[in-house]
């Protein structure tokens, strides 16, 4: 090791802040601790951008189509925050699509998401067996299958959110170093952080590392019950031109369950790829997070071509390309938004279960209030760590 080395690792660099993890909801916790003018760094393990996470891909769905109504009260505030962000950095972020929601008319699922929608005032199209091909044309609607259509909702520009809040955080002053792993914190009244480049010293460390959070929280003496899963992500060659193209107005789509499946299928229309529309399934196989394509499990890409073969008949059945993305799920499929129960200066964001990237900004507003003290801005019962109870464990 060089003298320059030894004398960096002896350095410990003082911040009020470092979160740990520069995915989606780290960069934007990051952005507003800097907005409050706290002085922060923001630490990335891999170089900077990079597809090993789950924030990275060019498009994301947004909706305030929901289950539940904590989500879709969020969402509003959320809508304004990421037009915020578009008219500071002058970067064009989303794009209103609307979105189809289908399911069984009499199920539980469609229902929940029809009630909140209609309760919340969320304008909204339902439609009919008639009318439904006049308006959505290449799409076979089941027997017995709702539709409505969440008016809201679009396409947001992921990768591009990602460097726009990243290099607004620069802006105010913000601190990025990517190509550094975190091997160690030491909590205490001020956090130790070693990373393989140096030793950082912080007031309060906010978590957000994705698939790799419990890895991070046992220097903590905490485990959380996240599971991590392999996702393919999967792009359809459309055999007719432009038949699902976002320019004809084609909306992205969510089937609640259907005749294949029992999860979420979801699809957004061709545009980042032309020619091409891509459609997940809304669940994956279990995977290491750094040996993530040893798991080669293709059990979601069958019942896709099952369901594009039944449902969309102006896609070639068979994916064109298959990208990957990890989720980090919850039991419950909510996320992890609190103080560490034993060390309260250490924050955690975790578990956003493949569907926390539409809320990056309210989420990286609310896990800036838990570090600065301040009253949340929304209830976070459904997000706390003591939900888990007898499945949190000490690591200790």
């Amino acid at each position: 090791m060089s003298m320059l080395n030894i004398v960096n690792m002896s350095t410990k660099e003082e911040y009020d802040c470092i979160v740990i993890g520069a995915g989606v909801q780290g960069s934007f916790t990051a952005y507003q601790l800097a907005k409050k003018n706290k002085k922060t760094l923001l630490l990335e393990q891999f170089i900077l951008p990079h597809t090993r996470g789950s924030s990275h891909g060019q498009t994301r769905i947004i909706r305030k189509a929901y289950e539940q109504d904590f989500y879709t009260h969020m969402m509003g505030e959320c809508y304004e925050l990421w037009a915020q962000l578009e008219r500071e950095s002058g970067v064009k972020l989303y794009r209103q699509t609307g979105l189809l929601v289908m399911g069984p008319e009499n199920s539980e699922n469609y229902q929940l998401f029809k009630n909140t929608l209609q309760r919340n005032k969320v304008p909204i199209v339902v439609l009919s067996h008639d009318n439904f091909s006049q308006h959505i044309p290449h799409v076979n609607l089941a027997e017995g299958d709702g539709a409505l259509v969440d008016m809201t909702a679009g396409v947001l520009y992921a990768d591009r959110a990602l460097k726009t809040v990243q290099a607004q955080f620069e802006k105010l002053g913000g601190v990025i170093r990517d190509k550094e792993k975190v091997t160690d914190i030491k909590p205490g009244p001020v956090v130790m952080v070693s990373t393989s480049a140096g030793v950082y010293r912080a007031k309060s460390v906010v978590i957000t590392a994705g698939p790799w959070a419990n890895r991070l929280l046992a220097h903590t003496g905490l485990q959380l019950p996240l599971e991590v899963v392999k996702i393919n992500v999967c792009y359809w060659k459309e055999k007719v031109p432009e038949s699902y193209n976002v320019k004809r107005r084609f909306p992205c789509f969510l089937l609640t369950e259907g005749e294949e499946s029992n999860e979420h299928i979801y699809g957004l229309p061709s545009n980042e790829y032309p020619g091409l529309v891509k459609i997940c399934y809304h669940m994956g196989s279990e995977t290491d997070p750094d040996q993530r394509d040893k798991q080669t499990d293709r059990s979601d890409i069958d019942i896709l071509q099952r369901y594009v073969a039944r449902c969309l008949p102006a896609l070639d059945p068979e994916p064109a390309v298959v990208e990957s993305c990890m989720y980090t799920l919850t039991p419950d499929r909510h996320f992890v938004l609190d103080c560490h129960p034993t060390h309260s200066n250490i924050v955690i964001g975790a578990g956003f279960s493949g569907h926390g990237f539409k809320f990056g900004p309210i989420i990286g507003k609310l896990l800036c209030e838990l570090t600065l003290g301040e009253v949340p801005s929304y209830d976070l019962s459904p997000f706390r760590i003591k939900r888990f109870q007898a499945n949190t464990k000490s690591a200790l």
